[in-house]
């Protein structure tokens, strides 16, 4: 009896352990077995409360309990879990098997369930061991395709900054562009309005021809010569000598005839009313459409040829020739004052600035290029480039190589054409 007691402690040992290595890998509570002849042996309880103790599985406690399965499709499939739940079936078995090989004992037989158990217990961990290699297959796969994501990420967050960057640039372009596009139209204004002025200047060059300019140089001569019949008979009237002021214009001059020294005060007309003024184009449609230039004069006071006439009329009548003409200086006052007097005199004296200021204006719209010319006191006369003024028949035929003693009338050069002269020629 003592020989049957003692068997069973060895055992009970080897029991335990075995439970302890299935508790820790298993986590399942212990399957007693009970036989009906004999469920009150020792054995069995000690198996028993072995079981149900906690044990220690490297430094974590591990509480012997039914097995959980988690379904993760995605890391271990169905045909794994169905192989994971037939080898637990299978340890379960060889569990019972090593317990059944204890009552009675067989040591055989407890080594061949005990290799069985193991082997059970070895594939559950190669099992193991391939989920966990799937897991980490997949952790790194998700790790690589995060790795691409991030990178592509940052190449368009890159693409990104350069179209910025882009377009930051193309704004600046399309803000300089604007900028050139209202400059070329501010050009292009320009250049229309220029091209309608010189429109409007060969409209009026068909107009002027050299014909009219030379109608218009003859028109000028004229009234020079009628302003000076009146102011010479205003001077006669008011006891000038004529002799002393004819001098006193052209001192050195030679005449044919006493009544040539007219020329001379038209010479002095003629050098006041042109000393002072440029070829400049300008329109001359508005002042020539008035029969009488004070009408023009009375309705743009401010104008260039208000402004010239009132000048010329300051510099040609003198304070003290006015005052002995009409007993005052009411005609000065009103021009100096910005108006025009509406007397037979000053009229006379605005017709002429009229013509004048016609022939300045028409030459540069004919010929850009017009100049006026003057003769000098000495010149030899020729009849290309001069005109006696004296109309007696004798002296029409001026021969060349005679002396020139004064220019009345400057003359003109329009293209090929040349606009003489009027000048006084002596013996």
């Amino acid at each position: 009896m003592e020989s049957a007691g003692g068997k069973p402690l060895k055992p009970s040992s080897n029991i335990s352990d075995i439970v302890s290595k299935f508790a820790k890998v298993c986590k399942l509570r212990s399957i007693g077995v009970h036989q009906p002849h004999n469920s009150s042996n020792a054995p069995s309880g000690e198996v028993s409360s072995d079981v149900t103790e906690d044990t220690q599985c490297d430094g974590v406690k591990i509480h012997p309990q039914p097995v959980e399965v988690k379904r993760e499709s995605k890391i271990c499939g169905g045909e794994e879990l169905s192989k994971l739940f037939d080898i637990v079936s299978t340890l379960k078995l060889a569990y019972v098997q090593l317990q059944e090989a204890h009552l009675p004992y067989n040591p055989k037989k407890i080594i061949a369930a005990d290799e069985r158990f193991m082997a059970e217990l070895e594939a559950i961990c190669k099992m193991k061991r391939a989920c966990k290699e799937k897991q980490f297959v997949k952790l790194k796969s998700e790790s690589s395709r995060s790795v691409i994501l991030k990178k592509k990420i940052e190449l368009n967050e890159k693409l990104l900054e350069e179209f910025k960057l882009q377009m930051e640039v193309n704004n600046s372009e399309i803000i300089c562009l604007h900028k050139e596009l209202r400059d070329l139209n501010l050009v292009n204004a320009t250049l229309a309005e220029k091209v309608r002025q010189m429109s409007l200047q060969r409209k009026t060059t068909r107009v002027w021809t050299i014909t009219r300019f030379q109608d218009t140089y003859r028109a000028a001569s004229k009234s020079i010569h009628d302003f000076a019949k009146p102011l010479i008979s205003l001077m006669k009237a008011t006891g000038w000598d004529l002799d002393l002021a004819a001098k006193a214009i052209e001192a050195e001059a030679a005449y044919l005839k006493r009544s040539h020294k007219k020329y001379a005060f038209e010479a002095y007309i003629s050098r006041r009313m042109f000393s002072g003024i440029s070829l400049k184009s300008y329109n001359v449609d508005g002042i020539m459409r008035y029969d009488d230039p004070i009408d023009v004069l009375i309705e743009n006071p401010d104008s260039d040829f208000a402004r010239y006439c009132g000048e010329k009329y300051l510099q040609v009548v003198h304070p003290m020739m006015e005052t002995l003409f009409f007993g005052n200086l009411d005609h000065r006052t009103l021009v100096l004052s910005g108006k025009h007097p509406r007397t037979s005199f000053y009229q006379i004296f605005a017709r002429m600035a009229r013509w004048i200021w016609v022939l300045h204006g028409i030459a540069p719209l004919i010929d850009s290029e017009a100049k006026m010319f003057a003769v000098k006191r000495g010149s030899e006369f020729s009849h290309v480039y001069m005109e006696s003024v004296v109309e007696d028949r004798e002296d029409a035929a001026v021969s060349d190589g005679r002396k020139v003693e004064f220019m009345v009338v400057p003359g003109f050069k329009i293209l090929e054409t040349l606009v003489k002269s009027h000048v006084y020629v002596s013996k």
